[in-house]
């Protein structure tokens, strides 16, 4: 195997485990198997186990175990937005269908880290701005009601769009904040860990409304364990072989892998309403990336 198939079977992994959690989640919280609070537990308990494994795995080749190195590289402000998104992530989850979860969340995250280049004093070219407004159009269209008899109508899941949209954007300032570090995969798993007490005081309130199965349970860490530790350290191990633009990009193709494992796993239909809204958000995004490479 040469090193580029390698390494494109690795982001196909990445970009699979991507599309895995929404699956898993949806899957979980669509039939009641687990509720989104307990989901969001079991998912980050699990991710920060196996990223803390990864972590350790490392620095034992390295001879260096030492906690504080995990622990220090993570910070409070990062993982309290890394709740948001996974909290938010997971009720969402309970009304919106696998592919148009994954198109807000990773249309809500691109564009998140857009704005927030602009915000700091990168200035768009009028192609950015076109796509710019493409794509938020486009998510405008994607909450309106559908118009045609078959199509699904979007009205009922309106909070969970919104709760996935704050997801995304939370996502993104987590992964803006990523930036500053050094040593992501540590800093990652430092973060995670770092929701486990968030999330306890969060359950405390609404135990009385908490709701598990060892089927929900184990759905939630195959999320957390398999696609994002291990999907998190493919990625991150990826990350240096390719561009920023290449890697924004890339990342467009986890929603259309979501929407195929939807129908795959979960049943659910394709409809116009939901690829005319896919097109244009991604599409959006695509020229606003591109124009920026240019």
């Amino acid at each position: 195997m040469t090193i580029s198939l390698r390494l494109c079977v690795f982001i196909f992994l990445a970009l699979l485990a991507f599309a895995g959690n929404s699956i898993l989640c949806r899957l979980a919280l669509k039939d009641g198997l687990i509720d989104p609070a307990s989901f969001t537990l079991w998912r980050l308990a699990s991710g920060a186990f196996m990223l803390v494994l990864l972590c350790f795995y490392h620095l034992l080749k390295e001879n260096k175990i030492k906690v504080k190195t995990v622990w220090l590289e993570g910070s409070w402000l990062s993982s309290f937005s890394l709740f948001i998104y996974a909290l938010g992530f997971s009720y969402a989850y309970v009304s919106l269908s696998t592919g148009l979860g994954a198109l807000v969340l990773f249309g809500a995250v691109q564009l998140t880290l857009i704005l927030l280049a602009i915000w700091a004093g990168q200035k768009l070219l009028g192609l950015e701005w076109l796509g710019l407004i493409i794509a938020f159009g486009s998510f405008v269209y994607l909450v309106l009601p559908s118009l045609g008899e078959n199509e699904v109508s979007l009205t009922s899941s309106l909070g969970g769009f919104v709760l996935m949209t704050l997801a995304g954007i939370a996502w993104g300032a987590y992964t803006w904040r990523g930036k500053l570090s050094s040593k992501p995969l540590f800093a990652t798993a430092s973060n995670f860990l770092r929701t486990i007490p968030i999330l306890l005081i969060l359950l405390v309130f609404i135990y009385a409304e908490t709701k598990t199965s060892t089927e929900g349970i184990l759905l939630a860490i195959l999320s957390g364990a398999v696609m994002s530790g291990l999907g998190y350290a493919l990625w991150y191990g990826v990350l240096p072989s390719i561009s920023t633009s290449t890697a924004a990009v890339l990342q467009l193709l986890v929603p259309v892998i979501a929407t195929l494992g939807g129908v795959l796993f979960a049943n659910e239909l394709i409809t116009l309403h939901l690829i005319y809204a896919t097109v244009g958000v991604l599409g959006g995004v695509l020229l606003v990336i591109v124009a920026r490479k240019k």
